[in-house]
């Protein structure tokens, strides 16, 4: 689906709204987060779910499928890829992002505990920061006060850019993103790679909650899947990078799509 057919879907006339400042109080920094893959075919089912369910959706505007720009930084190594892939249970992620619909950009710390929470620490960078944090002097700040890397020792890894769907629940207690359209760039070798058909949820949870969205992905038969973009991104572009576990999670999500087609380019 277009970025213009997903901002014109009939489910959004049964569907409330609710707005970025409304958001505020959902912002779920410190959560867990439940992923699975499902099919553009099923997004559209899940949204209807959604709309009978109360859930409202995230606008910018007029737009509720809102285009994101994310670019993952490592070191040479790719450590942070590597501790993930080793099943490491507390690690980093280390980006800046931009929100292309409203213009805003962030650099972001995203760390996940080794009791399964996700905390996310962030600040507002200028724009021309997004290819250089470090030229920002409250990103390096927050680096220093927040992770265990170094800004000298980053560079740009990978790019991923997606369009979202933003949903939250009537009680504002949980936010669901759908993540469509993804599309991979290594940043050090001009390589690409889409997977086709292929869309991403992630519930975001305060704690283990009841959850109406829960009961909606059992119901439509959607088991939960642990699957980082960064990572996923990074097997599909990096020729030679140590990948074991993650191509057995590409064949999960081959079955979970019934089928797996990936366009790539390849620029080295």
């Amino acid at each position: 689906m277009t970025y213009e057919g997903l901002n014109n879907l009939e489910v959004w006339q049964r569907m409330g709204v609710i707005t970025l400042d409304e958001m505020r109080s959902v912002k779920l920094m410190n959560r867990i987060d439940t992923k699975y893959v499902v099919s553009e075919a099923e997004v559209l089912e899940l949204l209807n779910r959604a709309a009978a369910a109360g859930y409202r959706v995230q606008v910018i505007g007029s737009v509720r499928a809102c285009r994101y720009d994310t670019l993952y930084y490592d070191t040479p190594q790719r450590d942070m890829y590597i501790v993930h892939h080793n099943q490491q249970l507390t690690r980093q992620k280390i980006r800046t992002r931009t929100y292309l619909d409203n213009d805003l950009s962030f650099f972001e710390i995203k760390m996940k505990s080794n009791r399964g929470r996700t905390r996310k620490r962030r600040v507002e960078i200028e724009r021309s920061a997004f290819l250089n944090f470090q030229a920002s002097s409250s990103a390096t700040e927050l680096l220093d006060d927040h992770s265990w890397y170094n800004a000298e020792e980053l560079t740009p890894a990978l790019s991923t850019r997606f369009t979202r769907i933003t949903l939250v629940n009537a009680e504002l207690s949980e936010r669901l993103t759908i993540d469509m359209a993804l599309r991979y760039e290594d940043m050090r070798s001009g390589s690409t790679a889409m997977v086709e058909r292929m869309a991403i949820v992630e519930l975001k949870q305060d704690g283990r909650t009841m959850s109406k969205m829960r009961q909606i992905l059992l119901q439509m038969r959607v088991p939960p899947l642990k699957v980082s973009k960064y990572c996923i991104g990074t097997v599909l572009t990096v020729e030679g990078v140590k990948c074991n576990r993650f191509k057995a999670k590409l064949r999960d999500i081959e079955k979970r799509l019934g089928g797996l087609n990936v366009a790539t380019t390849d620029n080295k």
